[in-house]
């Protein structure tokens, strides 16, 4: 189905009625298609929280410090002070 612009203003809950249900509308300007309305695909099925427990291993050294020769490839070869932060009271 085509409409015009006013048509598709004025109309807009009865054309996306029509969506809905399966239709596609073409909206036209000046008698050219500009825009198609159409329903949306429905999203997959929701993952259950956990479905992968017991799959996954994270090592206990995950996040420790890098070694220094890793260090210094990321730093162009030499390897920043560490900052040292001192503690709020």
């Amino acid at each position: 189905m085509e409409v015009n612009i006013h048509q598709a203003k004025t109309h807009l809950s009865r054309l996306l009625q029509r969506v809905a249900g399966g239709e596609e509308i073409t909206i036209a300007r000046a008698g050219k298609p500009i825009a198609r309305l159409v329903a949306v695909e429905p999203q997959g099925k929701v993952r259950a929280l956990g479905m992968d427990r017991g799959k996954v291993c994270v090592a206990d050294h995950f996040d420790a410090p890098l070694p220094g020769d890793v260090m210094a490839e990321f730093y162009g070869g030499k390897v920043p002070a560490p900052n040292k932060r001192r503690k709020r009271k």
